[in-house]
C-alpha cells in the first residue's frame, strides 16, 4: 500500500498473470473485492481520466533503459487508456494504441483480460527483460496500492522503480507494415465572417503507411493528412500580455510526440498546419520515432499547401537524445520553416543541445535530477541576441519537493516551429513544498505548504514581473476532498502601453504592487455531484480584480456525465472598469467502452462566441474508427436587441481502416 498507509497491507488483493505467443502479450487480472456492489466505473470513453473511478494501472518500459515507457488504465466499466511516457517525465495521453480488452464484474470484484498485439510496440528484442509495474485504486477508499516502488517519491511511472518481466522469446512484429487509410466528407460555410464563405461540400481521401524498421523504429508516412475528428481547444480568459499556450490535439503530431520533447517548447506542433488556429491544408509528411542503440530518434517532416490565402511551407524538425548512465541523457534538436516560392522570406532555422542528469539513489532514496538547454534561432540580417538557455535542479520527494530554476530568453528568440510566449527576459524560479502526513488521523491525509515563486528580470536585470504564488495551508482528506488557501503578491513593470480591454489601457513606464488571496476547493469525483469552487480578490494592477469560478461534476449513472463550468471577474482599474464570463458545459453519453457522444458548449464575453462541437466516435473495432463531427460558432452581436447569428458552421464524416502485415 502506498496509500493511506505507507507500506501496509492492501485491503483488497489482486492477482495479476502473464502469457505470450509469438504475436501477442496477454494479461489476465483479478481486481478481488469484498464489496463487488460499491464498485466505481462510471466514465467509459476512450482515454478519459479516472480521477472518480475504481482503475487498474500498468506501465511497461519495453527498452529496459529506466527513461521512457508506456502507461495503460482500465475501469470496473471497461474503459481503455494509454499513452506514451518520454523522459523527465514527459506524457502523451492522446496516442492511441491498437489493443484490446475486455472486463466483467463478479461476485468476487472485476476481472480484466487484456491483448496486446507485440506490433503495437516498439521495443528491444535483445534486451533480458521488460520493466514493468502495476498499480490499482480503490476509489471509494481512496487506496493506492503498487506492485512495486511503493514510497511516495516513487510510483508507477519513475520507471527505475519497477519490477522485471521475464522470458519474453521469439516474439515478433509480423511484417512490420501497417497501412491506415480515411475517407472523409465536409459541409461548411460561414456566413457571418467577412469576407463571406459560401456553403461548400469537399470530398476527400488520404492515410498513413507505417512500417517498423527495426523493432525499435518506426517510419510513417502521410498523405492529405486529415483532422476532422480533433476537438475544439477550451476556451480561456486571458488577463494577461502574453498569449497562451494550447495543447496540440491532431493524432499524427501526438503520436511519438514524447521523441521530440525539448525544454523551452523548442518544437510546437501547432505552429504546423494552423494559421491564425484555422487548420491549413496538409499535403503530405514523413515521421521517424523510436530507438536506435542508445539513441531516441525524431525526425519530422510536414509539407503544407496554399490554402484560402496561407502561402505553402515545408517543416523539418530532428531530435536525437543519446542516453547514458542510467537515467540520464544528452541530447540536440534541429527546426527550418521554408516558404515555397518566396525569395523574400529566407528560410528559419533553430538549433539547441540539451542534458538531464537524474538519479532515484541520491542518499540512498532520494530522486535529483539535474536539467538544462540552450537554443539559438537565426534572425533577418543575423542581428543577434537571439538565444535562450536555462538550467533547472529538481528534488522532487515526500515529505519536502524543492526545485530551483533559472532561464534566461533574448530579444530576438523566436524559434522556428516553437513557442515563445516572452522575449527579452531573466527568470528565477525556486520552489520549496513541504507536505507532512498526520499519523493515525481518520479524517486527513496530508497537509501542504509552499511557495512557488517566479521573478522575471530584463536581460539588464532591470526587475519586470514578481509572481509568489504561496500556499499558506492545504489539506486533503482520506475521502478525496480538499480545501486550498493561497496568498500571491506580485509586481508588474508595463514597458509598453497594454490594452486589457476594449477602451481600458495601462500606460508604459507604470508599475505596480498589488496582493491578491485565494480559496479554493474541491469535492471528491467520486461522489454522483461534486464541485470545484474558487474565490480569488485583492488588489489588482492599479485596481482591484475579483474572481468567481465553479466546477460542477454530475455522473447519475454509468456512461453519462455532465461537468459545467462559470468563471467570472470583475475588475476595477483606475482607467476602467470591466468583467468577463465564461461558461462551458461538456456532456458525455457512454454508450460502451468503444462508441460514445461528446457535446462541448463554451461561451465568453471577450470574444462573444458561442461555440458548440457535438463529436460522436465508434470504435468498430481497435484501430477502425468512425467520426461524426459538428461544429457550429454563433457571433453575439454588439446591439443588445439582436439575436446570436451564425458565424461559421462544419458537418464532418471520417472512416479509418487500419490493416496490419
Amino acid at each position: 500500500m502506498q496509500d493511506p498507509v505507507l507500506g501496509g497491507t492492501p485491503t483488497e488483493s489482486t492477482d495479476i498473470r502473464v502469457v505470450f505467443n509469438k504475436d501477442h502479450l496477454y494479461i489476465g487480472v483479478v481486481c478481488h473485492d469484498s464489496e463487488p456492489d460499491k464498485l466505481l466505473g462510471n466514465t467509459r470513453k476512450r482515454d478519459e481520466f479516472l480521477s472518480a473511478d475504481d482503475r487498474f494501472m500498468w506501465t511497461m518500459d519495453t527498452f529496459l533503459n529506466q527513461q521512457t515507457g508506456y502507461f495503460f488504465e482500465m475501469n470496473p466499466s471497461g474503459l481503455m487508456a494509454d499513452s506514451l511516457m518520454g523522459p523527465g517525465g514527459g506524457n502523451s495521453r492522446e496516442w492511441d494504441g491498437i489493443w484490446n480488452a475486455r472486463v466483467r464484474r463478479s461476485e468476487i470484484g472485476w476481472t480484466i483480460e487484456i491483448d496486446i498485439p507485440f506490433r503495437t510496440l516498439a521495443f528491444d528484442p535483445n534486451a533480458p527483460a521488460w520493466g514493468v509495474n502495476f498499480q490499482r485504486t480503490v476509489r471509494r477508499k481512496n487506496e493506492e496500492t503498487v506492485w512495486t516502488g511503493h514510497q511516495r517519491n516513487q510510483g508507477l511511472r519513475r520507471m527505475s522503480n519497477a519490477g522485471l518481466l521475464v522470458g519474453l522469446t521469439d516474439v515478433t512484429q509480423g511484417r512490420g507494415l501497417e497501412v491506415k487509410p480515411y475517407v472523409a466528407g465536409t459541409v461548411a460555410d460561414a456566413p457571418g465572417r467577412t469576407p463571406e464563405v459560401d456553403r461548400k461540400g469537399t470530398r476527400d481521401i488520404g492515410g498513413e503507411i507505417t512500417y517498423n524498421l527495426t523493432p525499435s523504429l518506426r517510419a510513417v508516412g502521410t498523405i492529405n493528412t486529415d483532422f476532422a475528428e480533433t476537438e475544439v481547444d477550451t476556451r480561456r480568459v486571458n488577463l494577461t500580455r502574453f498569449p497562451l499556450f494550447f495543447p496540440e490535439k491532431r493524432g499524427f503530431f501526438l503520436d511519438g510526440a514524447t521523441f521530440f520533447d525539448f525544454p523551452n517548447t523548442a518544437f510546437f506542433s501547432r505552429r504546423v498546419g494552423l494559421t491564425n488556429g484555422q487548420p491549413q491544408r496538409i499535403s503530405g509528411g514523413a515521421k521517424l520515432t523510436g530507438q536506435a542503440g542508445q539513441q531516441d530518434v525524431g525526425v519530422l517532416y510536414v509539407r503544407t499547401g496554399e490554402d484560402d490565402g496561407a502561402l505553402g511551407e515545408d517543416f523539418l524538425v530532428t531530435r536525437l537524445r543519446r542516453r547514458v548512465l542510467r537515467q540520464s541523457y544528452v541530447g540536440g534538436i534541429y527546426s527550418a520553416r521554408a516558404t515555397r516560392g518566396q525569395t523574400t522570406a529566407p528560410t528559419s532555422h533553430t538549433a539547441g543541445v540539451d542534458f538531464r542528469l537524474s538519479t532515484s539513489t541520491f542518499r540512498t532514496n532520494k530522486n535529483l535530477d539535474v536539467t538544462g538547454s540552450w537554443l539559438w534561432n537565426s534572425t533577418p540580417g543575423n542581428v543577434g541576441d537571439s538565444g535562450a538557455w536555462g538550467v533547472r535542479v529538481d528534488y522532487p520527494n515526500d515529505i519536502w519537493d524543492m526545485s530551483a530554476g533559472f532561464q534566461e530568453v533574448q530579444k530576438n528568440h523566436d524559434p522556428a516551429v516553437g513557442f515563445t510566449a516572452r522575449r527579452d527576459f531573466r527568470r528565477y524560479a525556486p520552489e520549496l513544498r513541504w507536505n507532512p502526513r498526520p499519523q493515525g488521523s481518520k479524517y486527513i491525509r496530508r497537509f501542504s505548504f509552499g511557495g512557488q515563486p517566479s521573478i522575471f528580470t530584463d536581460t539588464k536585470n532591470n526587475l519586470e514581473t514578481v509572481e509568489a504564488d504561496l500556499q499558506v495551508f492545504r489539506m486533503e482528506l482520506h475521502s478525496g476532498d480538499n480545501l486550498t488557501v493561497t496568498v500571491s503578491p506580485s509586481y508588474e513593470y508595463l514597458d509598453e502601453n497594454f490594452e486589457i480591454s476594449p477602451g481600458v489601457t495601462l500606460p508604459a513606464g507604470t508599475d505596480y504592487t498589488f496582493m491578491r488571496y485565494g480559496v479554493s476547493a474541491s469535492t471528491a469525483n467520486k461522489r454522483i455531484v461534486s464541485f470545484q469552487p474558487r474565490l480569488e480578490w485583492g488588489t489588482f494592477l492599479s485596481g482591484e480584480r475579483t474572481e468567481v469560478a465553479m466546477g460542477m461534476g454530475i455522473r447519475p449513472r454509468p456512461g453519462v456525465t455532465l461537468n459545467l463550468t462559470y468563471e467570472w471577474n470583475d475588475v476595477d482599474l483606475a482607467e476602467g472598469r470591466f468583467s468577463t464570463r465564461l461558461y462551458r458545459l461538456v456532456a458525455d453519453t457512454q454508450f460502451s467502452p468503444f462508441m460514445y457522444l461528446v457535446n462541448n458548449v463554451q461561451f465568453d464575453s471577450v470574444s462573444r462566441i458561442l461555440g458548440w462541437q457535438s463529436r460522436f466516435r465508434w470504435i468498430v473495432t481497435p484501430g477502425n474508427d468512425i467520426f461524426v463531427v459538428y461544429t457550429h460558432n454563433w457571433i453575439d452581436p454588439a446591439d443588445p436587441s439582436a439575436r446570436f447569428l451564425t458565424l461559421d458552421r462544419r458537418g464532418a464524416a471520417k472512416a479509418v481502416y487500419t490493416k496490419r502485415f
